[in-house]
């Protein structure tokens, strides 16, 4: 929320990404970036892949949008995110409109 409270809306994603990147180190939350997430078809892995926005506490999808609305299209690419990982949660953050929009999705 800091962030969105910060910058407002209207930038890109990346925008939001690097500074939401800031504020996990200011507050020593742990993450990784654009993480590669294997996907796997009847046990033998695909060579496409998914990218995570950022994964936090080594359990956590999180998804970001700069849009001026959510859809069920971006709820399901979490949801994709969860399966292909095992995760139980997934949050989906849109910084494209006035106040932030955000959503939990657990599998």
């Amino acid at each position: 929320m800091d962030v969105h409270k910060n910058l407002g809306c209207g930038f890109l994603e990346a925008v939001y990404e690097e500074a939401l990147i800031m504020e996990f180190g200011l507050r020593n939350i742990p993450f990784e970036q654009q993480k590669q997430l294997c996907i796997f078809y009847k046990g033998e892995r695909l060579k496409k892949y998914y990218v995570a926005d950022l994964i936090c506490y080594y359990k956590i999808i999180v998804e970001l949008k700069a849009l001026s609305s959510l859809t069920s299209e971006h709820e399901a690419q979490v949801l994709n995110y969860l399966k292909t990982t095992n995760f139980k949660v997934g949050i989906l953050l849109n910084f494209g409109t006035r106040s932030l929009q955000y959503k939990r999705l657990v599998l």
